[in-house]
């Protein structure tokens, strides 16, 4: 593999104060699709993208994107987590967005001598990481609507702190019953770019009405619960944690899977199953919603204080975070922060 360093490096932000999504490494990892093939990944300076006007993408929308993180430990070693699962889902988007496959395991090798090339990158202070975002676009220079024949594929690197400024601080949500961000058979279960365009508008919505996100139900009847903006969500009612099934409309979770397989195991009763708002809203009238979460690689666990539906607020857990969410979120971060042994293999080692 061919690596150009960069002959400027960066001056390094304030791990303290990351913010997420900021500022990015000094190296990224770039891969073309041409004839019919991948060309060998390449690490080289980050830098901009050359695109002519009639680019495939800019037109069309073909452009999927992944998320994960690498951590580094006491001792100085690197380690990934669950980037297997990415990779998988990311072919899985690119599969249904028409886009190329590639060989999780000829990119997975680059990314990590990428991951080492820029390891003094990586942040060590709790609830921060290095995030990891792969992502793939059209790169054909041609007007017409059909499958683009040419593609880059490309990870960039940010250290990152608290995806939200409040960091675990409970999180405000709106239902939105009016707007639809997937229906069944269209590309909500993929992680392409479209889906994330057509979720702004509910969470300006939310935004403008004082909440965080928006937490959408299902297209055809407006009546099940889905997925917030940028999390997978949870419930937690009487004895029973409860997350929506993937039915085809919903991004399935690498963050969702792995907070399941840890109730299982820890012995809570945890369901994949369809919830409409109305069950929730009982729950709630009732007593019985004890907590509420969402999931994702970002914000890895955020606690939900607020669900608003239809002019009235329902405070959950006191607006605090509940035991449950507590346990996840120290559970599956210590994991990941070596804090606590790799009781189901999702840690990778790379040094």
């Amino acid at each position: 593999m061919k690596i150009t360093k960069s002959k400027v490096l960066k001056q390094k932000p304030d791990f303290s104060k990351l913010g997420f999504g900021k500022y990015f490494t000094d190296h990224m990892l770039v891969m073309e699709y041409e004839n019919g093939a991948w060309n060998e990944p390449e690490i080289v300076p980050y830098a901009s993208f050359p695109m002519a006007p009639a680019t495939n993408v800019l037109h069309y929308a073909q452009s999927i994107f992944e998320g994960a993180k690498a951590y580094k430990n006491d001792e100085g070693k690197i380690t990934v987590f669950r980037i297997d699962d990415n990779f998988v889902r990311m072919n899985n988007s690119a599969k249904r967005m028409c886009m190329p496959q590639f060989d999780a395991a000829v990119v997975k090798s680059a990314l990590f001598e990428l991951l080492k090339l820029e390891s003094e990158w990586i942040p060590t202070r709790p609830g921060t990481a290095l995030y990891i975002r792969p992502f793939m676009f059209a790169n054909e220079e041609v007007l017409g609507v059909h499958a683009s024949k040419k593609y880059v594929f490309c990870i960039i690197l940010s250290p990152v702190g608290s995806y939200y400024a409040h960091g675990l601080e409970p999180t405000k949500i709106l239902v939105e019953d009016e707007l639809v961000r997937a229906f069944i058979g269209g590309t909500g279960e993929a992680k392409c770019s479209g889906n994330y365009a057509c979720s702004l508008l509910g969470g300006e919505k939310a935004n403008a009405l004082g909440y965080d996100q928006a937490l959408w139900l299902d297209g055809k009847e407006h009546k099940y619960v889905e997925e917030v903006g940028s999390m997978n969500i949870f419930f937690v009612i009487g004895d029973e944690v409860v997350t929506p099934q993937l039915v085809g409309s919903i991004l399935p979770g690498i963050t969702r899977k792995s907070c399941l397989e840890v109730l299982k195991k820890y012995g809570y009763k945890a369901s994949e199953r369809r919830i409409s708002i109305e069950e929730v809203v009982k729950a709630y009238e009732d007593g019985t919603l004890k907590e509420c979460f969402g999931t994702g690689t970002a914000a890895v666990i955020s606690p939900v204080g607020v669900i608003g539906y239809k002019g009235k607020d329902m405070i959950v857990n006191g607006g605090k975070m509940g035991e449950i969410t507590a346990f996840l979120y120290d559970k599956i971060t210590g994991i990941q922060q070596e804090k606590y042994a790799d009781e189901f293999g999702w840690v990778t080692q790379i040094n």
